[in-house]
């Protein structure tokens, strides 16, 4: 009798806490929001993809995650991005750090011109101190950054002429995404920055009113056969593009500890499946990313470190004007950070 009285309490503290489980995952939205602004199919989209993936498998479909792309949440304004995401429009993201550094410029760490020489310097800067506090700028502003992720290196093609000096950028019209610090960097290089979508660009590219553009190989290039375009591609690595992999900090602390959990290991896993796939065929002695390029008619220039060191010297004054507003203590945890791998 006494054990059967005891037994009463336990029940129902199991009872209780079946209970409160039930009740949390019924506060849980049928489906949650991603926001990406390319189609499904680019490496990108498809990291977002598999990010949703997991965390549905992993959670025993607790948590259902849609991806919406090209940009649909926004109106396809690409830099409103954070915004709706602060507010909960878009319960994630898997975003670039250019779309949002329109409104947190600290971000633009990332567009000065010849600030990263490899990957091992990106992962450095990404993975470390200064990592921790661009994370921490995020928190701050209303999102978690879970994981990075990547686009790439940012390289330039056109139709006109190899591009090997400064002095080759002259005249060009060159389509740009419309960050003010790109636009600043083609000025500071000779080159005319035309601010366009992707569809009008490709339209402009095949009438010649366009005679260049920037992205990256793996990511974009090689996905939208640029070569259909243009016949000369410079590898010079002026600018990354790393992807941040967010939620919502309202929507995560939505959530039990055990997905909060199983959110980040998906995030995790899946932005570094991304990372992995953009890198493929560009870093020696694995170079066949540049051999697509090559085989469909394309003339590759891959430049040095001395002669990226000539075009940055062009771009002096786009770091005097920068620096200041992305941070100067932010800028040099960086270039320490870099020192570190060289």
């Amino acid at each position: 009798m006494k054990n059967r009285l005891l037994l009463f309490p336990v029940l129902s503290l199991v009872i209780l806490s079946l209970s409160m489980v039930t009740a949390a995952e019924a506060a849980y939205k049928k489906e949650y929001k991603m926001s990406v602004v390319v189609g499904p199919k680019l490496p990108w989209g498809a990291g977002a993809t598999k990010f949703t993936e997991l965390v549905r498998e992993k959670t025993g479909g607790r948590i259902n995650i849609k991806v919406y792309t090209s940009s649909s949440l926004m109106a396809g304004k690409q830099t409103n991005e954070f915004l709706i995401h602060r507010q909960g429009v878009a319960d994630f993201c898997f975003a670039s750090t250019i779309n949002w550094s329109t409104t947190i410029k600290p971000l633009n760490l990332f567009n000065l011109p010849f600030f990263f020489p490899d990957y091992k310097a990106l992962d450095a800067v990404t993975q470390g101190e200064t990592g921790k506090k661009i994370a921490l700028l995020l928190k701050k502003k209303g999102v978690t950054l879970l994981a990075w992720g990547e686009n790439g290196f940012r390289e330039i093609t056109n139709s006109k002429h190899a591009i090997t000096k400064p002095e080759d950028m002259k005249g060009l019209k060159i389509r740009v995404v419309g960050t003010p610090l790109f636009i600043d960097t083609m000025k500071a290089l000779g080159a005319n920055p035309v601010n366009m979508n992707w569809g009008d660009a490709q339209v402009a590219f095949q009438q010649g009113v366009v005679d260049g553009q920037e992205n990256p190989v793996v990511g974009v290039e090689i996905p939208v056969k640029i070569w259909q375009f243009h016949k000369y591609a410079t590898i010079w690595h002026y600018v990354i593009d790393p992807l941040m992999l967010t939620v919502n900090n309202k929507v995560m602390e939505s959530f039990s500890a055990e997905d909060q959990k199983i959110i980040q290991e998906a995030a995790l896993e899946a932005a570094g499946e991304q990372l992995t796939t953009v890198r493929k065929g560009l870093i020696a002695p694995d170079l066949s990313a540049l051999k697509i390029l090559e085989n469909n008619g394309m003339k590759v220039t891959v430049l040095d470190q001395a002669m990226r060191n000539s075009f940055k010297s062009k771009t002096l004054g786009v770091y005097q004007k920068w620096v200041p507003k992305i941070g100067e203590e932010l800028v040099k945890s960086a270039e320490q950070a870099i020192a570190a791998t060289r």
